[in-house]
């Protein structure tokens, strides 16, 4: 068990999945690259491997920013600009919030399923990719992505310092869609699902690959 503070910044313009990165880029740019937690760089070359603490999405179409922990307390650096006005890779936008949600939220494994939906994740990297293509049957191509669900439920959990103590469950009740998305110059899958867990995940927080960029947003079915 583990308790996290979160945060959702949701602004009122409008944003399209496909300009989330450029939607991060812009932010990046107006509070400062030094600020590690925003742009996940340690400098020009060096990634910062750790789950990201600052994440960019767009929630029903409108550009939202999403933050755990220490990020909850860094956020302040875009709040305190004097100018709110981004430059999304020469569309100007404005941002206006539209609402915040600051929570406390505790994260733990529990006795019953809780019914989540994912949009947008990106579950196979090239390698489990081929794996995943050469499997005829739908339940065992069901199977491998629990698997990988739970080891992306478990990085997520590592990478907050969350000790996990207990067996996570998962079970895909259904994929709704699967799209083929670019994403870093590279073709790969994207999988809308609905699954249950037994373990108490918070609203909006995102798993698997390109989480920062806004892929694999969880939400509860209770929220």
């Amino acid at each position: 068990m583990k308790k996290i503070r979160t945060l959702l910044v949701q602004f009122e313009n409008e944003l399209a999945q496909y300009e989330v990165s450029a939607f991060r880029g812009a932010i990046i740019e107006k509070v400062g690259r030094e600020n590690i937690l925003f742009n996940h760089h340690l400098d020009d070359s060096k990634y910062l491997f750790k789950y990201p603490l600052i994440q960019y999405k767009s929630i029903h179409k409108k550009p939202a920013v999403f933050c755990l922990g220490v990020g909850v307390d860094e956020i302040h650096k875009l709040f305190s600009q004097s100018s709110w006005e981004i430059n999304l890779k020469g569309k100007m936008m404005d941002l206006q919030i539209n609402k915040l949600e600051l929570g406390n939220f505790t994260l733990a494994i529990g006795d019953k399923s809780q019914s989540y939906r994912m949009d947008n994740w990106i579950a196979l990297n090239t390698e489990n990719y081929k794996k995943f293509s050469e499997i005829e049957g739908e339940i065992e191509k069901k199977e491998m992505l629990e698997k990988i669900l739970v080891g992306n439920i478990l990085s997520f959990a590592k990478g907050i310092d969350w000790d996990v103590d207990k067996e996570i469950k998962v079970r895909i009740d259904k994929i709704e869609k699967v799209k083929n998305i670019k994403f870093k110059n590279a073709r790969l899958l994207a999988f809308d699902i609905s699954f249950s867990s037994n373990a108490l995940l918070p609203n909006h927080f995102g798993i698997g690959k390109g989480v920062s960029h806004g892929y694999g947003i969880v939400k509860s079915f209770k929220q």
